[in-house]
C-alpha cells in the first residue's frame, strides 16, 4: 500500500468509526428523552401525593446498579456514577419544579 491508499483507507475508516459514534450519540440522546419521560410521570405521581422529590435510597441503588453494570461493560465505574449523578440532579430538579406547580411537560 502506498501513502496515498493509506491515507484513503485511514479517512475511510476514520468516516466509518465516526458514523457509529454519530448513530450512538443519537441514540444515547433518545434514550434519555424517553427516560426523563419517565421521570416526568414519577416527578408528577410524587406531587400528587406529597413525596419527596428525591429519594437517597433508590439514587443509592441505581448508583451501586449501574457501577457494576459499568464494570461488566468494561466502562469505568467513576464515569459512569458522575453521569447518573448528573441525571439525578435533573430528575430532582424536574421533580422540584413539578412539586411546586411549575410543570415543565
Amino acid at each position: 500500500m502506498n501513502t496515498s491508499e493509506i491515507d484513503a483507507y485511514v479517512y475511510a475508516e476514520l468516516a466509518r468509526l465516526r458514523d457509529s459514534i454519530d448513530n450512538i450519540d443519537a441514540a444515547v440522546v433518545h434514550m434519555l428523552a424517553e427516560r426523563f419521560k419517565c421521570t416526568q410521570q414519577v416527578g408528577h405521581l410524587k406531587a400528587r401525593h406529597q413525596l419527596p422529590a428525591a429519594d437517597p435510597t433508590r439514587e443509592a441503588n441505581q448508583i451501586a446498579r449501574l457501577r457494576q453494570l459499568a464494570e461488566n461493560a468494561k466502562l469505568d465505574p467513576a464515569f459512569a456514577e458522575k453521569l447518573l449523578n448528573f441525571i439525578i440532579a435533573e430528575v430532582i430538579r424536574h421533580h422540584e419544579t413539578i412539586a411546586a406547580g411549575e410543570d415543565e411537560d
